[in-house]
């Protein structure tokens, strides 16, 4: 026993610095993720500000009802959904075929070049990529200014319902495949290079090797990250709707976060607001789990 004691006592002492690095992300996680999620419970309330958690109200379900029988839920869960699902579909192989196309770059300075330049979108403030979008695809932008020099009428991009998730997606991909391709990036860097070697001699080709070694070597990762980009789905990102959006885009724009902000923010109907949410999130857990599950029957380790 006090062998178990001397060892724990030097592995903490040896390992010190590292608990105390820890610390500042352990608070910021506690106070900033875990104590806001008793907010929850005023979903069951008809909370008033002055009244607080505890001498607000119970109404049990009642919001949720009130969320099912709304004439726009259909509409919310639909547009978030497909906004979601197709931005899924090309944001999560992006990264992917970016970490594989810069791995069998040869040229290690282009290499670098061309990795330092797809990060930087990632640092760039989601107001400052919508104000780079309206530069660009605006009604004076520079994509209508072309159009025009070709004497092409001009496109309405951010009043047109048919553009919007066009415009969504492809600024999705743009700030964020560069900075996704860092986690593939580092399980590329820790297949065996020997491997490769011995497939050279045998032979093959360089489609052969990303088949039959790069893919199978980085499985686990992508389908770690798979099943959390599939949790994500139902989490359309306020900022660069509510910054795209305008009423003749309410058709395909408006998704349960630009709901939620309006129920919470503009009306102040808190307890309804946080019962959209909590149903929203409630969605994303679902998928996670479904997506885990998934993956563990076809032999692969979840995350669960």
């Amino acid at each position: 026993m006090n062998s178990k004691k001397t060892q724990l006592k030097t592995y903490f002492k040896n390992h010190l610095m590292l608990y105390l690095m820890m610390v500042p992300g352990v608070v910021a996680l506690i106070v900033f993720c875990y104590v806001p999620m008793y907010g929850i419970i005023i979903a069951f309330q008809d909370f008033n500000v002055f009244e607080g958690y505890f001498g607000s109200p119970w109404v049990g379900l009642k919001h949720f009802q009130t969320l099912f029988s709304d004439p726009y839920f259909f509409r919310l869960m639909k547009n978030t959904f497909l906004l979601g699902m197709f931005s899924f579909l090309v944001s999560f192989p992006a990264p992917l075929i970016l970490a594989l196309v810069i791995n069998e770059c040869r040229l290690n300075k282009f290499k670098s070049v061309v990795q330092s330049i797809s990060y930087l979108p990632h640092f760039i403030p989601m107001v400052v990529m919508v104000g780079i979008m309206i530069e660009l695809f605006g009604s004076y932008g520079v994509v209508n200014s072309v159009l025009n020099f070709f004497g092409i009428e001009s496109i309405s991009f951010f009043s047109k319902v048919q553009w919007f998730r066009p415009l969504y997606i492809g600024s999705a991909v743009w700030k964020g495949a560069g900075w996704g391709s860092i986690i593939y990036m580092g399980a590329l860097t820790a297949i065996d290079t020997a491997l490769y070697e011995a497939a050279e001699i045998d032979g093959a080709s360089r489609w052969d090797r990303l088949i039959h070694i790069t893919l199978p070597a980085i499985k686990p990762t992508v389908v770690t990250l798979f099943i959390l980009d599939i949790g994500g789905i139902m989490k359309v990102g306020f900022e660069k709707v509510f910054l795209m959006y305008s009423p003749a885009t309410y058709e395909v724009a408006d998704v349960l976060s630009t709901y939620v902000y309006r129920q919470g923010i503009v009306n102040a109907n808190f307890s309804y607001s946080s019962a959209v949410d909590l149903f929203n999130n409630v969605i994303s857990v679902c998928f996670v789990l479904t997506a885990n599950w998934f993956a563990k029957k076809l032999g692969e380790e979840g995350i669960v």
